[in-house]
Order: C-alpha cells, then structure tokens, then sequence
C-alpha cells in the first residue's frame, strides 16, 4: 500500500486522468474530491463490496458453470 500525505486543496495523481483531490478535513474525517472518465466507476468501498456481493451468482446457482466449448462431449457425458 501506497501511503501519501496530503493537506486540504491538495492532489493526488492517478494514471493520467483521476485527480483525487483533499477538499477539507474536520476532526476525523476527510472530504475528499474524485476527478475521473465516466468510463471509470467510483464507489466508496462498501458500496462497491455491496454491489459485487449482489451481483455474483448464489453457491446455490449451476455449481459446474457452463458447458465446456472445447469438449467434444455433450454436458453430461464426458
């Protein structure tokens, strides 16, 4: 893990094209500012850990995943 030290109205770099920005601290909290392509999605951490939680098939869903292209046996038989 990357570790930096910033103060307020300063930045941070990533890639070429995400600017995160320290907009005001206020005791133990940060705001911070998120400059990026719509192309990149931005989502506090237990947003994203939600979504991808929500979004992935149940243990219960077909345990053996699709049928292999490369067999040349029918699903079932090989």
């Amino acid at each position: 893990m990357l570790v930096l030290t910033r103060r307020a109205n300063q930045s941070i770099m990533i890639g070429h094209d995400v600017v995160i920005t320290v907009l005001e601290i206020r005791g133990d909290q940060v705001r911070l500012g998120i400059r990026a392509p719509r192309s990149v999605e931005v989502h506090r951490e237990e947003v994203f850990l939600e979504v991808t939680r929500s979004t992935r098939p149940s243990p219960d869903a077909d345990a053996h995943g699709p049928p292999d292209a490369d067999s040349p046996h029918p699903p079932g038989e090989g």
